[in-house]
């Protein structure tokens, strides 16, 4: 089987300079596969890559598929204690890594009896050594660690015949012209970053810049690094767009003819916001989950105006909500929800992961006949667009009403002077579950407060109002930028309330 992307583009990095050309990229990943079949690398191997955001990270990616491996990319900020967890999980035979690396991780790594390999190693001469089995469709790929890096790892697992669906399906759904020079400002070692923003235009034969991950630096410099490469294309998280927007002047050279955002879904505000700044209307929301090789649906659609939690419509996939999240034997079988019934959402795609590493019986629960329970809640509109309406593990049951935080949160964050926002449940002794929420604001809380609360209550119906306020400085997110709403609501708990004054 011969190795994906004989057309693939130019890497490069705006931050450093550094360039490689696809003809010097494609010798060297035939030096380092030579090198990792000369060091024993062979079929059905687990590889972690310890490094990311970089060039070597995607010739050390292809280099181990044609060796037969399976590659395990590490978010390297990860604590010694969450790599150790990672490796009693996936068993890793060989680790690639930059000389850079922490030397507790690689004391790690021989703890666990990992080989560590130097990824800038390019010895091994060509014409020499076995070649190897080279890729087979149904092996695994890549395994990626979606949660569980302190308790019960979550790896969802590709083979190379889902990833290549997902690119030929998205090739068939959005084309390759548009992302040409496009830019990966996402971590390479999770879905959205690599599978779709990097790989997807790249194994097209697109250059691909590469940047660091959810960098305060990048964000403030994206407008010029825009310019600067040309670039046609890029895709990222609400979060980062937020800081971009308050600390990037606009590009100004008009090569920017696409945008993605993903992870959460954008609110119609900061839609309006982006495309004004990106100065193109191409704004897209793009939907997907990890175990679904990423993007499924989008705004791709002719003459569509933004709304909050508006996705759009499938690419390559087909979706179904149902108004239940999992299916029982017997005679609850999940009924289909009528267009714009809220419900659960479900996704059919030849895409779909080959279950979770180890984890057979988590795998039964989610997949059902091919078709997988994303844990979204949403609703198909009578054009059979879909709206995301938040995460059913995230949605908060006051008395019997179902509130969701993502509804709250869009409007909060369309209140001016606020910065961020994460709403979240709070216990209560009437109700059970009541609404909390966290902000990042601009000004003096006493006058900007009761503004924001004014302005909301103008949207939201009254058992969706926050009950439990917070005035926070930041909202923290993980690696992948994404809101950890139990993670945000054990912090505020141990906050004093923000009390609004009597009227």
């Amino acid at each position: 089987m011969h190795l994906p992307g004989s057309q693939i583009g130019d890497l490069f990095e705006p931050m450093t300079g550094r360039a490689w050309e696809a003809a010097s990229v494609r010798d060297r990943i035939g030096a380092r596969h030579r090198f990792y079949r000369s060091e024993g690398m062979a079929r059905g191997d687990r590889v972690f890559i310890l490094h990311g955001n970089n060039l070597e990270f995607f010739v050390d990616l292809l280099a181990i598929w044609l060796s037969g491996a399976c590659a395990i990319p590490v978010d390297t900020r990860l604590t010694p204690f969450e790599i150790e967890h990672l490796l009693n999980a996936a068993r890793p035979r060989f680790a690639t890594a930059m000389p850079s690396l922490d030397g507790a991780l690689f004391a790690v790594l021989d703890k666990a009896d990992v080989r560590a390999l130097d990824s800038t190693t390019e010895s091994v001469a060509a014409g020499s050594g076995d070649p190897g089995p080279g890729m087979f469709l149904d092996d695994p790929a890549v395994i990626l660690f979606t949660s569980g890096t302190t308790g019960n790892p979550k790896g969802v697992v590709h083979t190379h015949r889902s990833l290549r669906a997902r690119w030929a399906l998205l090739t068939q759904s959005l084309g390759t012209e548009s992302y040409r020079r496009s830019l990966c400002l996402l971590p390479t070692h999770f879905g959205h970053g690599l599978i779709c923003n990097s790989l997807f235009p790249w194994l097209n034969g697109a250059d691909l810049g590469v940047l660091p991950s959810f960098n305060a630096e990048v964000a403030g410099s994206l407008g010029r690094i825009i310019d600067d490469n040309s670039i046609t294309f890029l895709s990222s998280v609400p979060s980062l767009w937020k800081l971009a927007l308050k600390v990037s002047g606009a590009p100004s050279g008009k090569s920017l003819k696409r945008v993605h955002c993903g992870s959460a879904p954008l609110s119609r505000q900061l839609w309006e916001e982006i495309r004004g700044w990106a100065g193109t209307k191409q704004v897209f929301n793009a939907y997907g989950i990890t175990e679904t090789g990423s993007w499924t649906a989008g705004t791709t659609m002719d003459g569509f105006e933004p709304a909050d939690g508006l996705i759009g419509l499938p690419w390559g996939a087909e979706i179904r909500v149902l108004d239940s999240a999992t299916v029982e034997t017997g005679p609850n079988v999940p009924r289909e929800c009528a267009a714009g019934e809220e419900g659960y959402i479900w996704l059919n795609t030849p895409a779909l992961m080959q279950g979770y590493l180890d984890q057979d019986e988590l795998t039964r629960e989610v997949v059902v006949n091919g078709w997988f329970s994303t844990g979204d809640a949403g609703l198909l509109d009578e054009r059979g667009c879909l709206f995301l309406k938040g995460r059913l593990r995230e949605e908060i049951n006051k008395g019997g009403l179902k509130v969701y935080p993502g509804d709250i949160d869009a409007v909060a964050e369309a209140a001016p002077k606020v910065n961020d926002v994460c709403t979240f449940a709070v216990e209560d002794s009437l109700y059970g579950q009541n609404v909390g929420i966290a902000l990042v604001i601009e000004g003096n809380p006493d006058t900007v407060m009761p503004d924001v609360r004014s302005q909301m209550a103008e949207r939201l119906a009254q058992h969706q109002m926050p009950v439990c306020w917070y005035v926070v400085d930041e909202i923290p997110r993980t690696s992948r930028g994404k809101i950890n709403r139990a993670a945000v609501a054990e912090t505020c708990l141990a906050l004093p309330r923000f009390r609004f004054a009597a009227n």
